[in-house]
């Protein structure tokens, strides 16, 4: 499908790549990594014809439709329905060639156009592009809105529901999960994983890679890796090579080592001096293996408030929403220290709507908010960049915040976050979008919060930074309240999970997994066409009413017992695999503890007391392990019971 034979690529006098070749097959989904500035949107770049190579070449098939999405959109008074179908160039051309063979009245060219748009399936095109819209979390009366009228963030959508929609058989996408909730990334990997055509997609999204990508490319020291597998397969594979690649390293350097101590050695004496200068010339033509520890440029953490209220803040009896309008009723919630808790719902369901109401920014319309006497909340979200000072460096923004901290703690503190030299005193106005979003976690760690509410903090950022900042956030020791469509970060820096819809804020028992499969179910009910209700409907044998008679409100109705019943089923699951783990550890120390009571020697009077403890450990590991089957059978029948349950239901 692609070929890459002996490219260099450069961009303002720095070397990109150099004399790489790559071959990605027809139908693979290849995921691109690197650190930022490696050439990632480059390649993309030359791929479109936007940028010539220094040398090599680029091999696509003859004919080969490229679909890419763009980064900006200007404003426009089209439709987004209308935007979204311009994506398909063919329909367009059609529609165009067809209008004017009307104005020619030319019944051939007529007959001709009809029938190709027919096997375009042209008919289908609105309701396709108000597919792509709603699964990336429009509404359906968006369709109708004009592009002016959307954010940067929902143009960025549109850009990407065009992409969508353009027949083609190489689709390029850079970060398309940037401004998506959870709920569109979902959808996206499920529209992806569909896409018959190769698919080449720059992000910084582990879970999104783990689920969409069948291969991945690494940019790596201006050479282009090519892993088979998805992104957590390249973590393994990556890690096999480097230590491998440390070992061969290690190596090199103890022979270097050596080489040159011959050299100092002997390179005075005149009857060793030929075999020294013969050992400079094999140390010039020794190829050097760079050493394999690629140390992120991040480490931080959120200093902890010097004093902490216990509870820090608590909601009772609260409505929030937007001027007079409601959006969320009877919100009582209380956040002690510790609490990490990830927000989950459908998009427009009032997660930003809720974090406000923590802030106190005024979408509290009613209720109570009772905050700790030493409250110390930091906030984070994308339009906080807009707020930053343009003309302001790093070092400003922190200096205005503590004007008699020392010039040097505040270029170590912006260390962490990769901002150092004339970097951290330069004006952030040029700053990427990434550069910035550190700017503002920056701000937020210096004035050491005991509240965290964070909303999409990893937009913008790489690998590396989200690694870092989901370090730091799992040595908080403060509160935290998360929205995020990274699941990585969710899973590995929250306890669990609050649900916003319909209008309220609840306690969510289940998993990710589980929202997923419930999300899944939602976006089933809304978009099943609604039934004749029948009068009379024929019975099964077992009582029920036969497949295909149930109304939309009971077919709800099922959806919703289902969906409750996983998420009594899920804690009941995490609870036996947890036990299945703590079975498998007291089996492996009691194996351990067998093992040792098998060594003949061990029976020698010498050995007296290792035996006498050896046999206690193993009689208290049998013990444990009885204890624990019994826990897992009880807890594998509930577990049976309830699947049994779903199963029939």
């Amino acid at each position: 499908m692609l070929t890459i034979t002996d490219l260099s690529l450069q961009r303002g006098g720095v070397w990109l790549l150099e004399n790489v070749n790559l071959t990605v097959q027809p139908g693979q989904r290849v995921a691109i990594v690197g650190s930022n500035g490696a050439g990632k949107s480059s390649l993309f770049q030359l791929l479109l014809g936007q940028l010539q190579s220094e040398q090599g070449r680029v091999g696509l098939p003859g004919g080969c439709r490229i679909a890419h999405m763009a980064q900006e959109v200007a404003a426009s008074s089209r439709s987004a329905r209308d935007f979204v179908l311009d994506g398909d160039t063919e329909l367009r051309r059609m529609e165009r060639e067809l209008a004017e063979a009307e104005a020619r009245e030319d019944d051939h060219a007529i007959a001709r156009l009809h029938g190709e748009l027919d096997i375009h399936e042209a008919w289908s095109a609105p309701r396709r592009a108000e597919g792509l819209l709603r699964g990336l979390g429009f509404v359906d009366s968006d369709a109708e809105r004009p592009v002016s009228a959307f954010s940067g963030g929902w143009r960025i959508r549109l850009n990407l529901a065009q992409a969508l929609m353009r027949p083609s058989e190489l689709l390029l996408l850079d970060e398309p999960t940037n401004h998506l909730d959870l709920d569109a990334c979902l959808w996206l990997e499920n529209w992806l994983r569909k896409y018959p055509g190769t698919l080449l997609f720059i992000s910084h999204d582990r879970d999104f890679m783990d689920r969409v990508a069948t291969h991945l490319v690494h940019f790596d020291q201006k050479q282009l890796a090519l892993y088979t597998g998805n992104y957590s397969a390249f973590e393994r594979q990556r890690a096999e090579r480097l230590a491998q690649q440390q070992a061969g390293y290690e190596r090199q350097q103890a022979r270097i080592a050596e080489i040159q101590r011959f050299i100092d050695r002997f390179k005075a004496k005149a009857t060793k001096a030929r075999q020294a200068q013969s050992r400079v010339k094999a140390l010039e033509r020794m190829e050097k293996i760079a050493p394999a520890h690629v140390d992120s440029p991040f480490s931080f953490e959120f200093p902890m408030a010097d004093k902490v209220s216990n509870p820090l803040l608590a909601i009772r009896h609260g409505v929030a929403g937007h001027g007079e309008q409601p959006i969320l009723q009877n919100i009582s919630v209380t956040l002690l220290p510790g609490t990490r808790i990830g927000l989950l719902g459908p998009n427009g369901a009032g997660k930003s709507t809720f974090m406000d109401a923590l802030r106190g920014t005024g979408t509290l319309l009613n209720g109570e908010r009772t905050c700790g006497e030493h409250l110390a909340i930091g906030y984070f979200a994308q339009h906080q960049l807009e707020s930053l000072d343009l003309d302001a460096s790093p070092f400003v923004h922190l200096q205005r915040l503590s004007p008699n901290a020392s010039e040097q703690k505040v270029r170590d503190f912006l260390g962490g976050f990769d901002f150092h030299g004339d970097e951290a005193m330069a004006p952030i106005r040029s700053f990427s979008g990434g550069e910035k979003a550190r700017v503002a976690l920056a701000v937020i760690a210096w004035q050491k919060p005991n509240l965290l509410l964070l909303d999409e903090p990893t937009n913008h950022l790489d690998l590396e930074m989200r690694q870092a900042l989901t370090m730091a956030l799992q040595n908080f020791d403060g509160a935290i309240v998360v929205v995020s469509h990274d699941r990585h970060l969710l899973r590995n820096t929250v306890d669990g999970f609050w649900l916003v819809c319909d209008g309220q804020v609840s306690e969510y028992e289940g998993d990710l997994d589980d929202y997923e499969r419930w999300l899944a179910d939602r976006r089933k009910d809304e978009e099943s066409p609604p039934r004749r209700e029948v009068a009379e409907s024929p019975e099964t044998p077992d009582g029920d009413a036969a497949a295909g008679t149930l109304t939309a409100d009971e077919r709800k109705a099922r959806k919703r017992q289902e969906a409750e019943l996983r998420q009594k089923l899920s804690p009941w699951r995490k609870k036996q695999a947890k036990l299945e783990s703590g079975m498998d550890q007291l089996q492996e120390k009691l194996s351990a503890v067998e093992a040792s009571l098998a060594a003949p020697d061990l029976y020698s009077d010498e050995q007296k007391l290792q035996l006498k403890q050896l046999l206690a450990e193993q009689a208290e590991y049998k013990r444990q392990l009885e204890v624990v089957e019994a826990q897992w059978l009880e807890v594998s029948e509930t577990v049976e019971s309830l699947e049994a349950e779903l199963a029939g239901g």
